[in-house]
């Protein structure tokens, strides 16, 4: 019998592209308190090496805006970083000259707008976001300092990026004026997708705290979202590899390298929900102080007023600080007296915090 040759089949189906490689990023949003302001270190990545230099991105600067900062940043390299953690600080200690004290995870971001490839060679890029807070002694400046010397990078206000968090002095004109007509025109006409469990204008509801809910300020990361949905960040746009047409509505708040500003409103989100069940205020304060800079932190933070005696029974009630027995006489009329965060707090119960009420 002879056997025939059986042919292979031949496929006519296009073959499937090559799967792109992936590389991990680190970042990290390192926080501290300036002159009652929080403030975040930013870095210039717009001449990086850390920059991929395949990437091609539209050109976004202008004449006021040369270049967007970002978060310091660096790829994770298991040849010499034992842990992710250890190659954040050390990125960040070669990028700035800091070294860093209290860090924690937040979120891992590798959503595939998040840098505009020229090819599909091209790694795609994983970053692991991280909160980091430091004590900012008196004297640091915003342009360049480190606790006590000179490096590179610049402490710039939280408030430059996200300006309708801080309602510190009243509510922010800018929700009224601008921000919430274009984020109701939006909603009113966002096709429900079903994908979500509740639609855009119950998102925005809820976030900003209309229509008889309540403004709860560590929504920070749900309200920004909302803003790049609605295409009222310029993130929206660049992501996309667009430019937003001259007639378009208000863009809002300081746009960031990459998608640095939703990590930054991560950290917030993280950092003010944190408040009140960690004791995390006393990282970005002082070993002595009164309970008026405590207070300020807290409102710095929190981005609220908040009642001198409410706030002074909250930590009564925590018993979270404790007597030095000496007085500062820099606050310009009596002696106050100074505290210290009293450390025992930590071993005695489980989450000792601030409860902040609810802002109205």
């Amino acid at each position: 019998m002879i056997r025939l040759k059986q042919e292979r089949p031949v496929s006519h189906t296009a073959p499937s592209p090559q799967p792109r490689p992936i590389s991990v990023g680190l970042n990290a949003a390192i926080i501290g308190i300036r002159a009652l302001t929080p403030v975040t270190l930013e870095v210039d990545l717009s001449g990086s090496r850390l920059a991929s230099p395949h990437s091609e991105q539209p050109d976004f600067t202008t004449d006021t805006q040369p270049s967007l900062g970002g978060l310091p940043f660096g790829p994770f390299d298991p040849a010499r970083h034992r842990t992710l953690e250890a190659g954040l600080r050390g990125w960040v200690e070669q990028q700035t000259g800091l070294r860093l004290g209290y860090v924690e995870q937040l979120y891992t971001f590798g959503d595939r707008g998040r840098r505009m490839e020229a090819g599909a060679s091209n790694s795609h890029e994983v970053s692991i976001g991280y909160l980091a807070l430091t004590h900012l002694r008196q004297g640091t400046k915003g342009g360049s300092a480190q606790q006590d010397g000179t490096f590179a990078g610049r402490w710039c206000s939280w408030y430059r990026y996200f300006p309708w968090e801080d309602w510190r002095e009243d509510r922010p004109s800018m929700l009224d004026a601008q921000m919430l007509p274009a984020l109701r025109y939006w909603a009113e006409r966002e096709a429900d997708d079903g994908q979500r469990a509740m639609s855009a204008m119950q998102r925005l509801r809820l976030s900003f705290g209309l229509d008889g809910a309540v403004w709860d300020e560590e929504r920070v990361l749900e309200r920004y979202e909302l803003l790049y949905e609605a295409g009222l960040v310029m993130e929206h746009f660049r992501d996309r590899g667009l430019l937003p047409a001259p007639q378009s509505a208000p863009l809002f708040g300081q746009p960031m390298h990459m998608d640095h500003r939703r990590i930054l409103a991560t950290a917030i989100s993280r950092l003010r929900s944190k408040l009140k069940y960690r004791p995390v205020v006393f990282e970005l304060m002082p070993d002595h102080f009164t309970l008026t800079e405590l207070q300020s932190t807290v409102e710095a933070i929190s981005g609220r007023h908040l009642h001198k005696q409410n706030f002074r029974r909250l930590v009564e009630q925590g018993q979270l600080v404790e007597p030095t027995g000496a007085a500062s006489t820099t606050t310009g009329g009596r002696p106050a007296k100074l505290f210290r965060f009293r450390r025992s707090v930590l071993a005695e119960r489980p989450a000792p915090g601030l409860r902040l009420g609810s802002t109205n």
